[in-house]
């Protein structure tokens, strides 16, 4: 305003605000800048340009930054059950523990602190897990290979002192099979206990449907002289014997089963186990099919006389 002149100024009360603006355009110089020359030396101290305050402080003793600082630094921001990272700001709630609920007559639990504790072992369950452990472990053996006689004697004992043992030495169905071809005489040891459980008819069913063999025959012609067994399962087994002699390929083989076999059922007949009727059609065409061998030729007089003397 100082170079807007008098009569400028005496009328300024008399302008609008665009013609102040214009007055004041017109009346202002410009500085004469013709003297002014660019510096090119070196800059000193006395040329200090101060326009503030830096946010950044630089820090001379630090050098190259050190990647295996850095990444410890980092490791030690995200690991470990207190790291930095995993800080939150989440708010403690008070969770109070509910009240016992009391009841009329209840029976207090304590725990004494005062008491002393002594602990005694009792010699006969230690006795007991042992015997247990060792037919464990024989059984497992019996499923892969033959015993020897003292240990076959030896399970066969401790099942007598303790028939309850078979439940808890590890043989299931499954395992039936193997125990049968390596150990027949254990097999029917086990069998003959379980005779009297409601588990029987699983082992038994495992029996019969089990690949034929002189084991097999020789377990199944003993239990059925000693345990009554349902007929159906019986009649079954008598098929399954016939029908495997008359699909053997090889004929030494085939002769050596009919024998088994025919052996088996006289057995079977003498001893009144199975009833002749039932199979009769069906062993009298055995024995015509094998009539050269000499046990199925025996086997057929046999039936003729069961059948003569159901006649008469």
């Amino acid at each position: 305003s100082s170079g807007i002149n008098a009569e400028v100024r005496g009328d300024i009360f008399k302008m609008t605000p665009n013609q102040i603006t214009k007055a004041a355009e017109e009346c202002t110089t410009k500085p004469d800048t013709r003297h002014i020359r660019p510096y090119s030396g070196p800059l000193t101290g006395k040329f200090k340009i101060s326009s503030g305050t830096s946010a950044i402080i630089p820090d001379k003793e630090v050098g190259d930054p050190d990647l295996a600082e850095q990444r410890e630094v980092v490791a030690n921001l995200v690991s470990g059950s207190h790291a930095p990272s995993l800080l939150t700001f989440e708010p403690t709630f008070v969770r109070p523990s509910p009240p016992i609920q009391h009841f009329e007559n209840e029976l207090v639990w304590s725990n004494p602190n005062s008491l002393e504790y002594t602990y005694e072992w009792e010699p006969l369950i230690i006795n007991n897990n042992t015997t247990e452990t060792e037919i464990r472990k024989l059984i497992t053996k019996a499923l892969k290979g033959t015993l020897t006689p003292q240990q076959q004697n030896f399970i066969r004992e401790e099942i007598n002192k303790n028939p309850k043992l078979i439940y808890h030495i590890g043989l299931t169905p499954a395992k039936l099979p193997a125990l049968v071809e390596n150990n027949c005489k254990i097999a029917l040891e086990v069998l003959l206990h379980l005779s009297q459980s409601n588990q029987l008819t699983e082992y038994f069913t495992v029996l019969v449907n089990m690949e034929l063999s002189v084991h097999s025959m020789e377990v199944m012609n003993e239990l059925l002289g000693r345990v009554v067994l349902p007929p159906d399962y019986i009649h079954h087994y008598i098929t399954k014997c016939i029908s495997h002699c008359e699909n053997c390929k090889d004929r030494l083989i085939q002769h050596r089963f009919v024998r088994l076999v025919c052996v088996f059922l006289s057995s079977l007949i003498r001893n009144n186990v199975i009833d002749v009727k039932d199979l009769f059609i069906e062993v009298q065409a055995f024995c015509i099919d094998f009539s050269r061998i000499r046990e199925a030729a025996g086997l057929f007089r046999l039936l003729k006389q069961m059948d003569t003397e159901i006649t008469t």
